[in-house]
């Protein structure tokens, strides 16, 4: 019988949306959560910031990255 509680797990896997915490990040690239964070810090990787000033990231972005898939570059730069 599948799973209609909602669980967080679930709304992850389907929310395009969806963001991530360096440690999931991290996990990710087989790296210290402070790697992730070093990357972010030098615009590696784009982060948002929590209202409590944790840094999110999201998933979308982190899985392309992943796939070696380029990033759009940014036109003002």
């Amino acid at each position: 019988m599948p799973l209609t509680s909602g669980s967080p797990s679930d709304s992850k896997a389907t929310a395009p949306d969806a963001l991530l915490t360096p440690a999931e990040v991290a996990a990710m690239f087989h790296v210290d959560p402070k790697t992730v964070t070093r990357w972010a810090k030098a615009g590696k990787i784009s982060a948002i910031r929590t209202l409590g000033g944790h840094r999110r990231f999201h998933e979308v972005e982190v899985r392309s990255l992943l796939r070696g898939v380029p990033q759009q570059a940014d036109p003002s730069l």
